[in-house]
């Protein structure tokens, strides 16, 4: 049974360790071992856990667990950007990140906002898809030298 809470400062090592290994093995199949290492580098995990934790802290911020253990994250800011959403890589495709993404919806209707945006990978494509986004552009950006394309994707079914 996947329980859904907002974020803790405690939970910060256990977000960046699931996003290193989610990133790792559930985007290779959409992204070169180079994309992957400069979108999730090792090398950034302290510097990652001291900014997410600012930005987490401030964002709306929802994490999904299993029998106590975090198996997945999302959060957006204040004026409706979903910033970040991952399942961890061994919980895919169980319901968690739509679990997730109605936590994030239902804060973002509360808090009276209309639509909502993100940018997310390919791999993600069919999920926001499925949950009723719609693809407004494909983006290309750029991580540490290394190019990499992402979607950007709206919804204005809050």
């Amino acid at each position: 049974m996947v329980e859904i809470r907002k974020f803790h400062v405690s939970d910060i090592s256990q977000i960046v360790m699931l996003f290193y290994e989610t990133v790792h093995s559930v985007n290779k199949k959409d992204y070169t071992q180079e994309q992957l290492d400069a979108w999730a580098s090792k090398d950034d995990e302290e510097l990652r856990m001291e900014s997410w934790k600012d930005s987490m802290s401030n964002n709306v911020t929802f994490v999904a667990l299993i029998d106590g253990k975090i198996v997945g994250f999302s959060d957006m800011t204040k004026n409706g950007h979903l910033d970040r959403l991952y399942v961890h890589k061994d919980f895919q495709r169980k319901g968690i990140a739509s679990s997730l993404i109605n936590a994030l919806e239902s804060e973002a209707s509360r808090l009276g906002l209309t639509e909502l945006d993100t940018d997310a990978s390919i791999t993600a494509k069919s999920f926001f898809e499925h949950h009723g986004y719609k693809l407004v552009k494909s983006q290309c950006v750029e991580r540490k030298g290394t190019k990499l394309v992402n979607l950007n994707f709206e919804s204005t079914a809050l």
